[in-house]
């Protein structure tokens, strides 16, 4: 059914040989589909969901089901599309401060470090733009798209290409200082996780179901942690990526894999502290002392961060393809594949909210700044939204 086609087209699962290409008519569907998508049901709305302002950005993902991140500095959102188009957009009223139209496809950002913007090109390269005007300061051509935003500390560049690789340019220039390369398996999942770059130590994860701590300046390995064991007989149920967004929560780093498992592993040593069964390709995010992780099932889990446990479950979103979970106030947000906004509670998975977004849904992880979410649709609609409980 249509839920199931778009589940299939969430993955895009791709063959890596001499270059990556979609997998085609292994899936075929029916009417007794498993994975028919739940159908939604009334629910009371304790929460006023508020649309505050809405801006055009581009053509937004474009046709090559990207994931381009808007990024929140200094009350300031900027937000990029696959046709080249960048905008930076007053984050309390909505007003443009400046837009460019880069020359080149766009398939993944956007990083922010100081006074620069960092994005990637569909042709495999990293540019570093002024976040005054979104002036080109430098372009550095590496091989294989880059698909989730470069990250900067002011004196390294990382950027993770779909190729298995992960590499660090020197900030000021864009020389490239240092390559890892991960073994990439037959069949991925059509995206990578971005690289968290801390103070000098870089953690990224990869299709391999590991992540790995470098050094920022060197690229030297400081630890690997297995988060899933690729099994079974099929290159299908061997897929074990990392590629949701990874949480850096003080001492401890939160991330989960397709097929596989969440993890919670110290940042330092890189020792496992606990670690749950669970097949996400979304990513993670922490809030009221939970971590929140949408499985690929369409069920929504609050894992306490302190490993006790599962604090909660809200399982009536099945295979609706749900997003990243967002804290927002106390509340958790997620989209799903129709464009509807859904809203539960921090403490206890219950729904509170909800709303239709449109725009071909939202494979972009939503920002939240105190009650304010900003929600960036596949089709370029970036929308800032305020939550209120109602009176």
């Amino acid at each position: 059914m249509r839920g199931n086609k778009l589940w299939i087209a969430a993955l895009l699962m791709s063959v890596v040989l001499s270059g990556c290409s979609t997998v085609k008519g292994w899936f075929e569907t029916d009417d007794d589909d498993p994975r028919e998508p739940a159908e939604l049901f009334d629910i009371e709305q304790s929460v006023k969901i508020k649309k505050l302002w809405s801006v055009g950005v581009g053509n937004g993902q474009g046709k090559g089901l990207y994931k381009l991140q808007p990024v929140i500095d200094s009350g300031t959102i900027y937000a990029a599309s696959a046709d080249g188009e960048v905008k930076a957009v007053s984050l309390s009223s909505g007003k443009q401060q400046w837009k460019a139209d880069l020359d080149t496809s766009l398939s993944g950002g956007v990083g922010v470090y100081g006074d620069a913007l960092l994005v990637g090109s569909s042709d495999g390269s990293v540019l570093k733009l002024s976040a005054s005007n979104g002036e080109v300061l430098w372009s550095t051509r590496l091989q294989g798209e880059v698909l989730a935003p470069p990250q900067g500390n002011g004196r390294v560049v990382v950027a993770q290409t779909y190729d298995g690789k992960l590499q660090g340019l020197d900030f000021a220039t864009g020389e490239r200082l240092w390559a890892y390369d991960s073994n990439v398996p037959v069949l991925t999942i059509r995206g990578t996780s971005t690289p968290i770059l801390n103070n000098n130590t870089v953690y990224a994860g990869f299709a391999s179901g590991r992540v790995l701590a470098f050094d920022a300046d060197t690229g030297a390995i400081d630890w690997e942690v297995r988060v899933a064991i690729s099994q079974g007989r099929s290159e299908i149920e061997r897929i074990v990526d990392v590629d949701g967004t990874m949480a850096l929560i003080g001492s401890e780093l939160y991330a989960a894999s397709y097929q596989g498992r969440v993890v919670a592993i110290d940042a330092a040593s890189g020792r496992k502290v606990w670690q749950k069964d669970v097949s996400s390709f979304a990513g993670v995010s922490q809030g009221f002392g939970n971590v929140y992780v949408t499985d690929d099932d369409g069920t929504l889990s609050a894992y306490l961060r302190n490993g006790q446990g599962l604090r909660w479950q809200q399982d009536a979103l099945s295979f609706r393809e749900l997003s990243r979970p967002t804290p927002v106030s106390s509340y958790v947000a997620v989209t799903d594949f129709e464009g509807v906004l859904h809203l539960v509670s921090q403490v206890d998975g219950e729904f509170v909210g909800r709303t239709k977004l449109g725009g071909g849904g939202a494979r972009a992880d939503m920002l939240a700044d105190g009650n304010r979410l900003y929600v960036y649709t596949n089709k370029g609609k970036l929308t800032a939204l305020e939550v209120q409980a109602k009176n």
